[in-house]
């Protein structure tokens, strides 16, 4: 006569604890892998941020650079005469407002050329005058705010305006 054993199902302990090692281990894996893939994210954020000074830098330079004249200027603003595409007499503003610089057409509002992740934590425009030409330093720090982030940058430039030479 010819016995069986039953054979039982389930695991053994050590099964288990093996099992629950392997998933423990992957865990940790699979978390350490979202928590850098955030943090790049976010420090992508940031730099974006950053980089859109430079915008704000190629608006100012380009409407600094095709100005007839200065028509005001102080340490944080800077109104310039221009003209329009038709021709006719205009000036072009740049404020800074708290942590905003704001665009002024014709003494009307256009609103901020930042957004509201960048601040500016400082502007200065500077008047040069020579026998031969006019021109305007300008310097500007930047600050992301996403995220409590603590970066800054520094942009400055000086521009000769095109009605002086």
């Amino acid at each position: 006569m010819i016995f069986f054993k039953k054979k039982q199902a389930g695991f053994t302990l050590v099964e288990m604890l093996f099992y629950v090692a392997l998933f423990s281990v992957v865990s940790l894996i699979l978390i350490k892998a979202i928590i850098t893939m955030v943090a790049s994210f976010r420090e992508t954020q940031i730099t974006a941020d950053i980089n859109q000074a430079n915008q704000i830098i190629e608006r100012v330079s380009r409407e600094i650079r095709q100005a007839d004249s200065i028509n005001t200027i102080s340490t944080s603003s800077i109104k310039l005469d221009t003209t329009d595409s038709s021709g006719n007499a205009a000036t072009i503003a740049f404020t800074l407002s708290g942590t905003n610089l704001e665009l002024r057409e014709n003494d009307v509002l256009i609103g901020n050329l930042n957004s509201t992740n960048l601040a500016l934590n400082s502007l200065s425009f500077t008047q040069i005058t020579t026998t031969q030409s006019e021109a305007v330093k300008f310097t500007m720090t930047v600050h992301s705010s996403r995220y409590g982030s603590t970066r800054t940058a520094n942009f400055y430039d000086t521009l000769v305006l095109r009605g002086s030479y």
